[in-house]
């Protein structure tokens, strides 16, 4: 993706033709980057919480109150994300509410908080996982696009995560390594995409188009 100056605004040369973006693109980015960092935030707090202060009364329900906080930034992300392939941008909103209703499903069927619910019965994971398998996708999206570390880190580290508690292979000092690299790395994307120039986001807006009018003749 080119940019070509004139008097008006930046013209950027895309592969199928020029396209220009708008206040509403860069809107939308602050959006996307906004709802990151509020799924971080809270992904990282509650993470602090079950690694240094689990036995204080309190923490259950400060987990259910983070969990919302980290969905719901979650879900604004996933509304405002750029990504080519309209079939992968569906399925990852599929995954965020299949999760969602399998959470809601879990805390209205367990007696425990959601998050001891999901510790002490690994099988709620192959529900609730359905929303860190499209927070998953988002890292793999940003590791292909930006080849960022972290992201390349957490690509990964996610589903090794989930599924080693599932399986119960990992120990549960291990398990908290890997819980805290997760909050951290994920901090960290965040916080990097705070300082990001805009138009990457966007992306070539040329190829939307050109999607767009493939979709329609079919």
């Amino acid at each position: 993706m080119t940019t070509i100056q004139n008097a008006d605004s930046e013209v950027y040369q895309g592969q199928f033709g020029e396209f220009t973006i708008t206040e509403s693109d860069r809107q939308g980015v602050i959006i996307y980057r906004a709802g990151l960092m509020a799924a971080a935030l809270s992904f990282a707090l509650g993470t602090l919480l079950v690694l240094k202060f689990a036995s204080y009364a309190f923490v259950p329900v400060a987990l259910n109150v983070l969990y919302i906080c980290f969905s719901i930034g979650l879900a604004v992300s996933l509304l405002t994300i750029h990504i080519y392939l309209a079939p992968l941008h569906r399925a990852l909103q599929a995954f965020w509410l299949a999760g969602t209703v399998a959470a809601i499903a879990i805390a209205l069927t367990h007696s425990e908080p959601l998050a001891l619910a999901v510790y002490h019965q690994p099988i709620t994971i192959l529900g609730i996982g359905f929303i860190f398998a499209a927070l998953t996708g988002i890292f793999f999206k940003e590791a292909f696009c930006f080849n960022r570390l972290e992201t390349k880190l957490l690509t990964p580290l996610v589903p090794l995560l989930l599924l080693g508690h599932l399986f119960g292979i990992l120990s549960v000092p291990l398990e908290q390594v890997l819980l805290g690299l997760w909050a951290a790395l994920f901090v960290v994307f965040a916080l990097r995409k705070v300082v990001q120039p805009i138009p990457p986001d966007i992306g070539d807006k040329s190829v939307f188009v050109y999607l767009k009018q493939q979709a329609a003749v079919e």
